[in-house]
């Protein structure tokens, strides 16, 4: 929403009236004050749909209003009465629309007939669902390889869907399976295995009624996960110490407001969140998490010298691990002057910290992105998982792991199916259900894929959701990949960035969003999605298509399987469309984990998926947990230049992923724009600039090639030194391809380093 630009601190406390204003101001911009309200009542009810934001589970026993701010908000956005019509597509031309700003081009409204890309009049034109699908299935089935296609995947794609489009992928004949947890939590799904078996978090929501402590790195949840600020406020009103490591003193890890709660809101209270919050440096929580087990190591050291009670967990270690003495000799290897250079605190903080999880008997270990998104993700994540288990806090009630996921299904998409990477024992159950042969070679991910589409080496993009070319690093290369093939083509809700940077052939295919009724032959159809912590349930749209010629993600997949494979294809797919109960049996039959899944999700809550690692179970090569190690403290690489700054990307409060609801940021006090950089009154000055200047951002990259975005203006912020943020997508151009953790290949977004040199329009 429009806004008049200005930099204005907020002082209130996260969530509260702060967070109803907000919420009331979007239902009446997008014109459903009322049947927003409505609608609003039934997200993440029973009987009704999931959020189509975030993947924070929903409690046992539902209150009425079991939704936070930016969940209203992406309700909003997709229940707008604004409408992206055939004729908005012939005023204005692709051209034009490149022009636009991506918070207006989503603020068009939604998509409402499928659109082909005609070159001559610049224009997408209205055309048939079976001309959409016979112009897919011709390019696909031209192809001299398959391998010459890639099919993207966003998290918000449900179960049911993920799973008839991994069929239909590797029916085709492909792995090239890219997905956005390529550029999110990669990190997780390959380094946690490694460490304990299973790539998912080992906690449920009730373990946090029951922890003692909760250590939150590289999250801010009071913006990407904001209905886990119940669970925080609840813990700490209970008195459980929360300790958080964030560059960002983070609004919602200060204070918040519960806007269900009529006391803190009547008498305009809030409830403290952290018991301390720490200012790591960007690219220090290595640092950190290591400072915390180089205390505990020693602690346990002289607490057992003296004839103490040990400190670390030895009945655990011993029969569950393997790997603490290497752990222990790096661990001392490190000194605490580099540890301190590194993560920007003090030796006595982290002590501090260390304590503070030293008397906990049960811990939680919560992160973000602010962990997976750099160089070393992986192996970032593997060292939370040590610090977890030399304390045994691994498969006890009130402890674990806790990676908080970002979309609501990107962790359902994996667990059907969605992988470039597929195992052995699944393929196997795949063919013999529908009765082919899967590929097996490993497909590509994000950044092979479009490594492979920079090479000329692939000819069609299919994207299931997302705003990819947004999302991309690397922008020029990412748009002079897409505008090289012959055929792009997004299922999206919305018009985005990506639809414009096109093929030489481009569709558009408008869904139904979450919040839609799906009917399908056999009457109104639910969906399903896995949250963050492996809750599987039910979700039901409740209102009418924002168009009559919208059709459902399963039904697009069907549609462009016939087209592709037709009689060749050993897939009923009319009949698994035809009732959505069928493709769970049939995802039951692959996945036995899903045992009984029509009849699980159909009670109130849906069903957990057990993690083994919460069983004490551990699927590793040694069948133990493992202790690694990660030789030094660098999450990114070295840079020995003074003028480098590491830069992390963050995004606004306004904000989910790609997506803007507003170009304003509440809770940093920024309004109407988005072209600032933040960084510490200290660094303006040693830099030689004034707050509110004017600067350029370049990347130190190392390449030869430059890459810079223009313009920012200087926001004076807490903030440690050596450190700057400025948001996500915008300055995803900063991030080379090859910027990536080598064993997840997630892009690092949070790890950027950059120069500011004065803008040139500043300096004259």
């Amino acid at each position: 929403m429009a806004a008049t630009k200005r930099i204005r601190p907020y002082k209130q406390p996260a969530g509260g009236w702060g967070a109803l204003k907000a919420l009331g101001e979007h239902l009446v911009e997008q014109g459903i004050t009322i049947k927003g309200s409505k609608t609003l009542l039934r997200m993440n009810q029973p009987k009704g749909f999931d959020c189509p934001g975030c993947a924070w589970p929903d409690p046992k026993h539902t209150s009425s209003f079991e939704f936070c701010e930016n969940g209203g908000k992406a309700v909003a956005w997709e229940s707008t009465a604004e409408r992206c019509t055939p004729a908005f597509f012939a005023e204005h031309t692709v051209s034009e629309l490149e022009g636009w700003g991506d918070y207006e081009l989503e603020m068009a409204g939604r998509l409402t007939h499928p659109m082909a890309y005609d070159a001559a009049s610049d224009r997408y034109r209205p055309v048939s669902w079976d001309e959409a699908f016979a112009t897919i299935g011709r390019h696909l089935a031209a192809l001299p390889d398959p391998n010459m296609a890639e099919f993207y995947t966003s998290g918000r794609t449900s179960n049911e869907a993920a799973f008839l489009y991994q069929l239909f992928v590797r029916e085709f004949g492909t792995n090239n399976f890219p997905d956005c947890s390529n550029m999110c939590h990669e990190a997780t799904s390959v380094g946690l295995p490694l460490s304990i078996g299973v790539g998912k978090g080992t906690v449920l929501l009730e373990d946090f009624d029951k922890t003692d402590c909760i250590f939150i790195f590289g999250q801010n949840p009071g913006t990407n996960s904001p209905r886990m600020m119940t669970s925080l406020r609840n813990a700490s009103r209970r008195g459980a110490t929360i300790m958080s490591f964030n560059p960002f003193r983070e609004r919602a890890l200060e204070r918040f407001q519960a806007p269900q709660d009529p006391i803190e809101m009547v008498t305009l209270s809030a409830t403290p969140i952290s018991s301390r919050l720490y200012q790591v440096r960007v690219g220090g929580d290595v640092a950190v998490i290591k400072g915390l087990m180089k205390v505990l190591v020693e602690a346990d050291e002289g607490a057992r010298a003296a004839g103490g009670t040990a400190i670390l967990d030895w009945d655990f270690i011993r029969e569950h691990t393997t790997g603490i003495d290497a752990l222990i000799a790096d661990l001392k290897a490190v000194d605490w002057a580099s540890l301190e250079r590194q993560s920007g605190l003090v030796r006595s903080e982290i002590e501090e910290a260390a304590r503070a999880y030293m008397k906990a008997p049960r811990a939680i270990v919560v992160y973000g992105m602010g962990i997976t998104q750099h160089r070393h993700g992986a192996q970032a994540v593997q060292q939370l998982a040590n610090l977890c288990l030399l304390r045994g806090n691994i498969g006890r009630e009130g402890a674990g792991i806790c990676p908080v996921r970002g979309h609501s299904n990107v962790q359902g998409d994996r667990t059907v199916g969605i992988t470039e990477i597929p195992a052995a024992d699944f393929l196997a159950r795949l063919g013999k259900r529908f009765g082919f042969t899967p590929p097996s070679a490993p497909g590509h991910n994000v950044v092979t894929a479009l490594q492979a589409m920079a090479r000329g080496e692939v000819r069609v993009f299919f994207g299931m959701g997302g705003n990819i070319v947004a999302a991309m690093p690397d922008w020029q290369v990412t748009r002079d990949a897409f505008r090289r093939l012959d055929l792009s083509v997004h299922v999206s809700t919305k018009l985005n960035r990506s639809h414009l940077v096109r093929g030489r052939e481009a569709l558009i295919l408008p869904c139904l969003g979450r919040t839609e009724l799906d009917v399908q032959a056999t009457g109104p159809q639910s969906i399903t999605v896995e949250d963050s912590m492996s809750m599987v349930h039910a979700s039901l749209g409740l209102n009418a298509p924002a168009s009559d010629d919208l059709k459902s993600e399963p039904a697009i997949v069907a549609g462009i399987a016939r087209a592709t494979l037709g009689a060749r294809s050993v897939v009923p797919w009319e009949e698994l469309v035809a009732d959505y109960d069928r493709i769970r049996d049939a995802i039951e039959d692959v996945f036995p984990i899903f045992e009984n899944y029509n009849e699980r999700i159909r009670v109130p809550g849906g069903f957990h998926l057990v993690s083994t690692a919460r069983e004490r179970i551990w699927k590793t090569g040694s069948g133990k947990a493992n202790f690694l190690i990660y030789e030094g403290i660098q999450e990114d690489p070295v840079q020995k230049d003074n003028d480098v700054l590491w830069l992390t990307s963050v995004r606004s409060h306004d904000q989910y992923n790609t997506t803007l609801y507003s170009m304003s940021d509440r809770y940093r006090g920024v309004y109407g724009q988005r072209d600032v950089v933040f960084l510490s009154a200290t660094e303006i000055e040693r830099l030689g600039f004034e707050p509110g200047d004017r600067v350029d951002i370049v990347a130190v990259n190392g390449d030869g090639i430059e890459r810079r975005v223009r313009g920012y203006q200087l926001v004076a912020y807490s903030f440690p030194e050596g450190s700057c943020a400025a948001y996500y997508p915008e300055t995803n151009p900063l991030v080379a391809l090859d910027a990536h953790d080598p064993i997840s290949f997630t892009p690092s977004y949070k790890g950027i380093p950059v120069r500011l040199v004065r803008a040139v329009a500043d300096a004259a």
